[in-house]
């Protein structure tokens, strides 16, 4: 027969190694539930970190309304470009940063960014058309940035062009009026500015021009491209006319900068006629 001292010692010894087994086997269950956890709020952080496309472009939109303050102008190519590393083949965001790239490279003063605003323009804006060729937004932005980028580097405006055009008269072939006969007032623009041995004819653009009035009656830069293209060739009586028209106009909602604009030109352009 067992000795009770004896019982009792190995009795103590097993609930020992029990509780010393219970023990770990409830740090071992903690250790993992905190792993666990760790993950599940990982997972969350990273589930709220990932903002819908939608929500991104709403805020650069909103930003950019106050497009006056290029520093709103940035902001809103950070969330573009933001929602862009989530979203890369969303035709929204691939045309407003073509389009808001250009604004601030048509705006700023810096040399550097304005190079680096065409150059990201121009790629947002092809990767619109590859997303969406049959709608107008991204041939108009692409052929606007190439324009821009035509504007501060001869040897590019020499090769683009023919880019331009193509990228405009796209536009004109899915929907003339869009953004108010713009398409005709950069053809225009082309061709007025462009020199003859590339070109470049007075008469083509002041055609393209009258057209873009047509359909754009209240585009107030299209105004002023054509009241400087009648300058260029002596038709001062109607220059002055749609400098009149301009001024006398109310300028739409969403395009109070590009009015102010349109005046400031309108107004250098009158004292130059006087």
């Amino acid at each position: 027969m067992m000795r009770p001292y004896n019982m009792a010692f190995k009795t103590g010894r097993l609930l020992e190694m029990l509780g010393k087994s219970a023990t770990l086997t409830v740090v071992a269950l903690v250790v993992l539930n905190g792993i666990g956890c760790r993950k599940a709020a990982t997972a969350t952080a990273d589930h709220v970190a990932v903002r819908p496309s939608a929500e991104a472009i709403s805020e650069a939109d909103g930003y950019y309304a106050q497009r006056a303050d290029l520093v709103k102008v940035r902001q809103a190519l950070v969330s573009l470009r933001q929602a862009r590393a989530e979203d890369p083949s969303n035709y929204e965001l691939a045309w407003r940063l073509s389009k808001f790239n250009y604004y601030l490279g048509a705006h700023t003063p810096e040399s550097s960014e304005q190079e680096k605003a065409y150059r990201e323009g121009i790629e947002a804006g092809k990767l619109a058309v590859q997303l969406q060729d049959g709608k107008p937004e991204g041939h108009f932005w692409l052929g606007a940035n190439y324009g821009g980028n035509a504007q501060i580097s001869t040897l590019a405006g020499l090769g683009e062009l023919d880019d331009i055009k193509h990228e405009m008269e796209t536009v004109l072939k899915i929907n003339e009026g869009f953004q108010s006969g713009s398409a005709y007032m950069v053809l225009g623009q082309v061709y007025l500015e462009s020199p003859r041995l590339l070109g470049g004819d007075t008469s083509k653009a002041i055609s393209y021009l009258e057209k873009g009035i047509k359909v754009g009656p209240d585009n107030a830069l299209l105004r002023v491209r054509l009241a400087q293209a009648y300058a260029e060739t002596h038709r001062n009586d109607d220059a002055r006319k749609q400098i009149d028209a301009l001024m006398a106009m109310k300028p739409l909602p969403d395009y109070v900068p590009e009015y102010q604009e349109a005046v400031t030109e309108a107004k250098k352009l009158q004292d130059k006629i006087k």
